[in-house]
């Protein structure tokens, strides 16, 4: 049986639920710490993703434009 949690407590449904996330988002943590690539300074990051969020809305405007 599958022990329930309070939904006012936790977002899983139960114990199992929650210890396997625990499990998958810990494994993500420890292959990003053990990534040989170089770390990106956060104004490259926030700059790439500015880049793609406007090039996104221009196509965006470009296809409501066009209908």
């Amino acid at each position: 049986m599958h022990a329930a949690l309070d939904p006012r407590i936790s977002e899983f449904a139960t114990r199992e639920e929650a210890d396997a996330y625990d499990v998958w988002f810990r494994a993500k943590v420890q292959a990003a710490l053990n990534d040989p690539r170089p770390a990106l300074p956060h104004d490259e990051v926030v700059a790439r993703a500015r880049a793609r969020l406007e090039r996104k809305m221009t196509a965006w405007k470009i296809q409501d434009e066009a209908d």
